[in-house]
């Protein structure tokens, strides 16, 4: 059985998530109490219903004793050798702020903070920051459209495996902000910039002109192959710790031109070396 757990902050995007593990075949329960998830877990395991066998749950936060239940719910399923996993909806603080006021919903944690959201979002982070330290799985929404936050879940569980680690390869643009669900993050502003080349200055790195030019570069090469075998190195690693994804961020300057180029080349090379890898460009519309 595969068992997702749905958890984040409120606003970040955690009913889309679970839309779209319904739509690639997952059994859906949202809202459900934390207090209920591993009695739910036990009937699904016990079951011969052939739909049980993929299911996606979505539970919140809505005051300190559901954050206690939710751990111990956690806790107790990992002591009795349960199997899951866990994906975690993040966002920036003052965007999620923004979307509220857009939405004009109530926070959960509203009333407990004295009708104040800000002070409800910085306790919910408060509240879930264990849970996002042990989550197998986050996704950051803060600059992704409702597109992309689809598109990112369906990479993950489309054809999701209970074992083994998936490796996301995403370029972005330190402009628009650091790729904050990275485990790992390469800044290539280092290297000579494409957007200067009048040719070059209105295509990407999915362009083989703008790749034969970042990569014409000594600096380039030698740069690329130190990041490769770190990764090399350090991937069977982080599989022996039992990770169950690494997410790798590239930054250039706007997210077009060199970080897409190395994370192209990254994405080829461990998908090569068979890891299940995806790969994404956070900012190469903007």
């Amino acid at each position: 059985m595969e068992f997702i757990i749905v958890i984040g902050l409120s606003g970040a995007g955690k009913s889309s998530a679970l839309n779209t593990l319904e739509d690639v075949n997952y059994y859906c329960v949202d809202n459900i109490p934390p207090v209920m998830i591993s009695t739910f877990y036990d009937l699904s395991r016990n079951s011969s219903d052939p739909k049980l066998s993929r299911i996606a749950v979505v539970t919140n936060v809505r005051d300190s004793s559901d954050y206690k239940e939710l751990r111990q719910a956690l806790s107790s399923m990992k002591l009795n050798g349960a199997e899951y996993k866990v994906l975690f909806l993040d966002s920036r603080d003052d965007v999620l702020i923004s979307r509220y006021k857009q939405t004009r919903r109530k926070h959960p944690l509203l009333d407990t903070c004295n009708g104040s959201t800000s002070d409800a979002v910085r306790l919910e982070r408060e509240l879930l920051s264990y849970v996002r330290q042990s989550s197998d799985y986050i996704i950051d929404s803060t600059f992704l459209s409702p597109v992309q936050l689809k598109e990112r879940v369906e990479k993950l569980f489309l054809q999701y495996e209970s074992r083994g680690i998936t490796i996301s390869c995403m370029s972005f643009g330190f402009k628009y902000g650091i790729l904050s669900e990275a485990d790992l993050v390469f800044d290539v502003r280092c290297l000579k910039n494409p957007y200067y080349i009048d040719e070059l200055k209105h295509k990407t790195g999915m362009d083989k002109e703008v790749r034969d030019y970042v990569m014409s570069e000594e600096e380039s090469v030698i740069l690329y192959r130190k990041i490769e075998d770190l990764l090399d190195y350090s991937i069977p690693l982080y599989e022996k710790e039992g990770k169950s994804q690494l997410t790798i961020g590239i930054g250039c300057t706007g997210g077009h031109h060199r970080s897409v180029t190395f994370t192209l080349m990254i994405y080829n090379h461990l998908t090569q070396k068979g890891y299940r890898t995806i790969i994404s460009h956070r900012d190469i519309l903007k």
